[in-house]
């Protein structure tokens, strides 16, 4: 019998797991906090003919030793795209990948495709594990499209999988705590469209010049989106979404507001143009769709004090981005120090901000550039930790003021917690408890 490694036991080993014993795989899996160490796991690599590494694990001691033995390694995405491949009526797979947006484009583009009646479901870096729904295809599942978002890690191992539609939303500097440069983040983001050809799409952003940069990494054929430039398959002017053939929606009418939102809805619209959605069913979908949970969330108003939960935000322009959503918030910040250069947050929450709230591993820097940047000290409070945040703020803030209180953290979640989805309802509970009650009282 053939054997397999797993290295990681989340969502993503698991899944892999599962779909490698079904296809007859012996399956060795390794967690140095759920199943056998990675230093034990070292004694077992002969006779191991492929290497699943989980996308959130580093390049250890372990993955190193495996491929001085000459094993195959991959990821948990490229074992499911070859399995899922073999299917007789296989998918049509759209991976999406980018610094910011990923998780809305991917979920939009999933509930607009249901919406216009297709058998659609997403998995990667949201929801199951690609290798599960793999799975539930094999069980009889049928599927007109998956929809797969895919992180940096997840684009790393990647060597035969090939996207019917891929897209890079955008690109800015983030993970630089796993990568050399921001160079090497971008050209490992662009793996996405590695082995397209030209009998599949890729959709380009050419306000992105990171993405211009890369052009010859693209073989595929490119639908064009733009927020400006005229030249674009599908572009903005005068605050509508145009083609060729004429208006697509009006941008006012969005449900999902905000500039960032703006291009999410281009590459949502671009999306249902290739597979057939029409016009009129994509404003009915895009006019009344909700926002995201976790993504500028506004979650609960005590007064005139409304409470934001951006737990998502967890890069520099995502933040700024939601920061400049909102007149002077008052902002949470702070997580996992990923090693970015940190003058483009502080100069754009100094401007801006009527207080900040600092938590996290990354706090003390952030406190200490703010002041160097002429922040004003008396705004900011380093209470390391949400509870202790949340307690101070609800000693600080009038309720009965107008204002916005903000949680979006521009980094990862790590340091304190599992995930931002943690992260996020921690937040959402503190200020529950802290605020609701204090409204009654």
């Amino acid at each position: 019998m053939k054997k397999a490694m797993v290295y990681g036991a989340g969502l993503s080993g698991l899944g892999a797991e599962n779909l490698l014993k079904e296809i007859g795989y012996e399956v060795l899996l390794v967690d140095d906090g759920k199943a056998m160490s990675s230093e034990e796991a070292l004694k077992y690599l002969e006779g191991i003919s492929l290497f699943i590494k989980s996308p959130g694990i580093p390049y250890t001691k372990l993955v190193k030793e495996a491929d001085k033995a000459g094993i195959e390694i991959i990821d948990e995405l490229e074992l499911a795209y070859r399995e899922v491949s073999k299917e007789k009526t296989p998918p049509k797979l759209i991976a999406v990948t980018g610094t910011n947006g990923k998780t809305t484009v991917t979920t939009k583009i999933k509930e607009m495709l249901q919406f216009a009646g297709k058998r659609c479901e997403y998995a990667g870096n949201i929801g199951k594990s690609f290798a599960q729904l793999t799975l539930d295809i094999k069980d009889g599942r049928v599927l007109d499209y998956i929809v797969l978002e895919m992180s940096s890690y997840q684009l790393e191992n990647l060597k035969e999988f090939r996207a019917d539609i891929s897209m890079v939303i955008n690109l800015a500097p983030d993970h630089l705590d796993r990568y050399n440069s921001a160079k090497e983040y971008y050209d490992t983001k662009l793996n996405i469209a590695m082995n397209q050809t030209i009998g599949d799409i890729f959709i380009l952003n050419i306000d992105s010049s990171e993405i211009i940069k890369r052009l010859s990494r693209i073989s595929a054929n490119k639908f064009i989106v733009s927020k400006n430039n005229s030249a674009a398959d599908i572009h903005c002017s005068n605050g509508r979404v145009v083609s060729e053939e004429g208006i697509i929606a009006e941008a006012e009418k969005f449900a999902l507001k905000g500039e960032h939102n703006l291009e999410n809805m281009l590459f949502i619209l671009a999306v249902g143009r290739l597979t057939g959605v029409t016009d009129e069913v994509m404003r009915e979908f895009l006019y009344n769709t909700n926002s995201l949970e976790h993504r500028m969330e506004e979650f609960l108003r005590v007064d005139n004090t409304l409470f934001v939960n951006d737990s998502k935000g967890t890069n520099i322009e995502s933040t700024l981005m939601a920061v400049e959503a909102y007149k002077d918030p008052i902002v949470v910040c702070g997580g996992v120090d990923k090693k970015l250069d940190l003058k483009p947050l502080i100069e754009g929450l100094k401007g801006r901000c009527k207080g900040i709230y600092l938590i996290g591993e990354i706090g003390d820097g952030l406190e200490e550039q703010l002041t160097e940047a002429g922040y004003p000290a008396e705004k900011i409070y380093n209470g390391k930790t949400l509870e202790r945040v949340v307690e101070k703020m609800a000693e600080q803030v009038d309720v009965s003021e107008k204002q916005v209180i903000l949680l979006s953290p521009a980094t990862a979640s790590f340091d304190q917690f599992k995930n931002y989805l943690e992260r996020g309802n921690t937040f959402k509970r503190l200020i529950i408890e802290h605020f609701e009650k204090g409204e009654k009282e």
